[in-house]
């Protein structure tokens, strides 16, 4: 049977086609999906390929099924009715093939600029840029004054779409979201919505490097060829980069401010109403700027960008892109965006983006979990509590009598730390009025600022610290959003650390706030390198999923590339590091001995992992007594990381030494530290990486014990034994962080290690069963020879041998 082609840049690998096979079954039978595919694989074009291949034939099938949907009557002869139907569809193609000629229009200029500034002709001038009518607040006291808050007016304006073609084709353009939607009850903001994938990861940096790999692919046109058979045209794929103000915006003086909240607040001030029209953002879309905004949308999507390419355009054309971005949602075919704007269910309305029917990829997923119970989670001090009251109280006392009804009884008294959770006057407030009115009538932006006003004057002249911190009352406004969730799914904890108080808001059940996505989107996809253990996604986020569709690929090196050893035992007996045993100076002496028998024999980079920065001082304290450190030395020079040290010098010092040093170099780490997520340890960087210990949670503190309580309550609720959920789900998270870790070494096709687990209880078979299945295939079929140090060292020295020849 043929490969189905994915128009993959390269001859792909088998297990790139079963990847890109498994996402587009995925999407077409709607499901949820958990994808590992290990760094070095081409995980990135993979998905690409997978999906958007996927997209463009769903297209197809789409427009063929709304062709032959279109309804005639039925004495028409067979020779009208075929007539009709082609040329329903050479209107439809051509209607098409409008936008994709302004889009290649935008391309031709961009060229020629190109071309242009390489010949040395100087760039064509641009709008002058009014940066002295971008004024800061004046030291008028007007500007602390309220904006207006009604607290029943919710309705938003509406406006009609409407389109230039005739009824019958509109109608079908519209049917597969190739034209807005021409109803009365329309928003003006719902453009047409195109079919796409909505792809997610971490940081702006990793969105980048997608961004690159996407430039690679071609692809057919999402609607059929003019011709039958026709295969040889191919169709940019329409992309769209989206961001915060942060990254956004090209006003100067609001992009310089120091924090995500206050850029944003100072964003929302310059467009309000009664801000004199010298003081407005003059990149801000105006109505009369509607044609900038439509040009802004086709440079948007003509060529593939990442952010900083879109804040580019902007400010070619002197138009907000974190505005002017929005019209190019709907046309897009694929949109990358940060975890924050697509996990946040505010932060998606604010952009106007819709899940409905779309496709979600997840990328970096193995920090999911972690990503939604963060968002949703919140923190405030006593100190910040007490500075909120105070500041609101010298706000008071001067615009008491400026203050409309509404807004002196939304923001009247104060509830102490103690109240917020109990107490008779709770059940008075309305917290969801409390934060949108906070929201609307920016109280807290207004209220700092004529704080530090007042304080500015105090000091006569003084410039004030606190005019791009993020106000206290945002922090007030974070934590009473957490309030409003339903108790069942967190817990609040009170801390006391050097007589700070502080009230914290922990999310125990990320599944209820991702459900939105799951259930609006026509798939999601989550996919990482190392996703291993799975079964904790679907019990974290899935629970009320019957099935999830899971798979964990393979390698690209051959076997012979990789050495995976299990130390369960010395010549002292079993090896365990549990943190009761850790506590004995014995545990420290017998990793050093096995240290000394291993460096001898690798070649290049010996990375260390410990389970914790505790544990790793206290090891190297016991061996600077017992002159380990002095001998190791000898054979290999020795970096550490510190709790308190740069890990971007302790990173480039080892790298350097193991570069230029015959025998390599060994780093000391920490699982879960700062070297052991997100670092390249390829190539002679990372020959062996050993692992001491299972690095387990502390099951003692509050937080993990009210967390592994929800888990059982749940777990008994379905029916099954007290206490087997909860552990299963530390012993999840204790194996995720040592995937992350030991998948650090292996980088590349080309690339070869040896990976030790240095602990009895890795030979229990369900702990090996957490592990990527790439390196577990890899584990030998166990003789007690092989499990022990002087059967590894014996191993390791056999495997490097090899490499030399």
């Amino acid at each position: 049977m043929a490969r189905k082609n994915f128009h993959h840049p390269f001859q792909p690998y088998d297990i790139q086609q079963t990847f890109m096979e498994a996402v587009y079954d995925c999407i077409e039978e709607g499901k949820v999906g958990i994808f590992e595919s290990p760094t070095g694989t081409g995980k990135s074009l993979s998905l690409i390929c997978g999906s958007l291949t996927w997209l463009r034939e769903h297209k197809r099938k789409e427009f063929d099924e709304a062709i032959a949907s279109v309804q005639l009557d039925d004495d028409e002869p067979d020779w009208m009715v075929a007539h009709a139907t082609e040329e329903r569809r050479q209107q439809a193609r051509g209607m098409r093939a409008d936008f994709e000629a302004r889009l290649d229009a935008v391309r031709q200029l961009e060229q020629k600029i190109r071309d242009r500034n390489a010949n040395g002709e100087p760039p064509a001038k641009r709008r002058k840029q009014n940066d002295d009518a971008i004024s800061g607040h004046d030291a008028d006291d007007e500007q602390f004054v309220l904006d207006d808050y009604e607290s029943d007016d919710e309705k938003q304006q509406q406006r009609k779409g409407g389109s230039d073609y005739s009824s019958e084709t509109t109608k079908l353009m519209e049917k597969l979201g190739m034209l807005p939607q021409a109803s009365d009850d329309q928003h003006a903001e719902d453009e047409q919505d195109e079919l796409k994938i909505f792809f997610c990861s971490r940081t702006h940096s990793q969105l980048s490097q997608f961004v690159g790999e996407l430039k690679r692919v071609k692809l057919p046109p999402g609607l059929p060829p003019p011709e039958s058979g026709a295969q040889d045209a191919l169709e940019e794929v329409k992309q769209l980069t989206l961001g915060s103000r942060k990254n956004l915006c090209i006003n100067p003086k609001v992009a310089r401010l120091a924090s995500q909240t206050a850029i944003n607040e100072r964003c929302v001030e310059l467009q309000q109403p009664k801000t004199p029209a010298d003081q407005k953002c003059p990149y801000l879309p105006k109505k009369e700027d509607q044609h900038l905004v439509l040009d802004f949308r086709d440079h948007a999507l003509a060529s593939i960008r990442d952010i900083e390419d879109l804040a580019a355009v902007g400010k070619k054309l002197q138009i907000c892109p974190y505005y002017a971005s929005r019209p190019a949602i709907g046309p897009a075919e694929i949109v990358t965006l940060p975890y924050p704007l697509l996990l946040q269910k505010s932060a998606r309305e604010a952009l106007g983006i819709s899940l409905k029917g779309h496709v979600v990829i997840i990328d970096e997923a193995h920090n999911l979990i972690n990503a939604v119970e963060g968002i949703y989670s919140a923190q405030i001090t006593e100190v910040q509590l007490t500075r909120a009251r105070e500041s609101l109280m010298i706000y008071l006392q001067k615009f008491r009598n400026r203050l409309k009804g509404a807004n002196r009884i939304a923001s009247g008294g104060s509830i102490a730390a103690g109240s917020l959770l109990a107490g008779k006057a709770v059940d008075q407030v309305n917290l969801t009025k409390v934060v949108r009115y906070i929201n609307d009538s920016k109280l807290a932006r207004k209220v700092e600022g004529y704080v530090a006003h007042v304080k500015e004057a105090e000091q006569k002249g003084k410039t004030s610290n606190n005019t791009g911190d993020t106000p206290t009352l945002t922090h007030v406004q974070n934590f009473l959003m957490c309030l409003m969730n339903p108790s069942k799914e967190g817990r609040f904890f009170f801390t006391k650390d050097e007589n700070i108080v502080a009230i914290r808001y922990l999310l125990l059940d990320p599944s209820e706030h991702f459900r939105s996505v799951v259930e609006d989107a026509r798939a999601v996809i989550l996919v990482g390198g190392t996703m291993s253990p799975m079964d904790e996604y679907k019990q974290q986020l899935f629970p009320y999923l019957s099935s999830v569709q899971a798979l964990s690929c393979g390698h690209l090196i051959p076997p012979s590339n990789l050495l995976v050893r299990t130390i369960e035992s010395d010549g002292d007996g079993a090896l365990e590091f549990s943190f009761k045993a850790r506590s004995n100076s014995a545990s420290a002496i017998r990793v050093g001995r096995a240290l000394l028998g291993l460096a001898p024999h690798v070649k290049g980079g010996l990375v260390v992992f410990f389970p914790s920065y505790g544990y790793l001082e206290q090891v190297t304290n016991i061996w600077r007594e017992q002159s380990t450190t002095e001998r190791l030395q000898k054979l290999k020079p020795i970096f550490a990381d510190r709790r308190n040290a740069s890990a971007e010098d302790t990173f480039k010092a080892y790298s350097e030494a193991t570069r230029s040093s015959s025998t390599g170099a060994i780093l000391l780490s920490v699982i879960g530290g700062k070297l052991s997520e997100g670092i390249n340890f390829s190539d002679d960087l990372g020959r062996c990486v050993l692992v001491v210990g299972l690095p387990f949670p502390n099951l003692e503190t509050p937080e993990w014990k009210a967390k592994m309580q929800y888990i059982d309550e749940k777990a008994v609720a379905r029916g099954e034994t007290k206490g087997k959920a909860s552990r299963e789900h530390a012993e999840n998270v204790c194996m995720r962080s040592v995937n992350q870790a030991i998948g650090r070494v292996i980088r590349h096709k080309d690339d070869w290690a040896s990976i030790l687990l240095m602990d009895s209880r890795y030979g229990q078979e369900r702990v090996k069963g957490k592990l990527p299945n790439w390196i577990k295939e890899s584990l030998p079929n166990n003789t007690s020879a092989s499990q022990s140090v002087e059967g590894v060292v014996r191993d390791v020295a056999a495997f490097f041998a090899s490499r030399a020849r």
